[in-house]
């Protein structure tokens, strides 16, 4: 039995996931982490009383925690699921680029890791989508996964 056969995959009917659906769980998961951020940042907020310069300064100081924070959701969820809660919810997948099958935890690492770089960067890594016949982000070729249906 191979890696294919143990995770369902059905190699002639596999279909890359559109710009929308990618959109779509990007939104959501960013979400996510935006209401946990809040969360965890809730008792210096409430005291700033409305100065949004303070808001700022308090994000800024918490800067290295979020990126840290997005970088273990993304890892975690990618590596475990094979998807984030928002790929979950749009009905998409990542897959390795070579073997069609589930990543591995290395490779959930490269991909977050270059992910929040490409976040960093007016989000160019991800604008590359539209222009490879992949439709593949800078994180998914650097990675060498695709996002495919679920």
């Amino acid at each position: 039995m191979n890696n294919n056969d143990e995770q369902n995959i059905d190699i002639n009917n596999l279909e890359l996931a559109t710009h929308g659906s990618r959109m779509k769980a990007f939104v959501i998961d960013d979400l996510l982490i935006t209401f946990v951020t809040i969360f965890m940042l809730w008792g210096p907020i409430q005291n700033v009383n409305g100065d949004m310069e303070s808001v700022i300064a308090i994000m800024n100081q918490a800067l290295f925690q979020i990126l840290a924070l997005k970088f273990i959701y993304q890892t975690f969820f990618t590596w475990y699921y094979g998807a984030t809660p928002g790929k979950i919810i749009a009905k998409i997948k990542i897959i390795d680029f070579n073997h069609f099958g589930r990543i591995s935890f290395t490779t959930a690492l490269i991909r977050s890791f270059t992910r929040l770089i490409s976040e960093s960067v007016f989000y160019i890594g991800f604008i590359i989508s539209y222009y490879t016949e992949s439709r593949q982000t800078l994180h998914d070729k650097t990675a060498k996964t695709l996002v495919v249906n679920a």
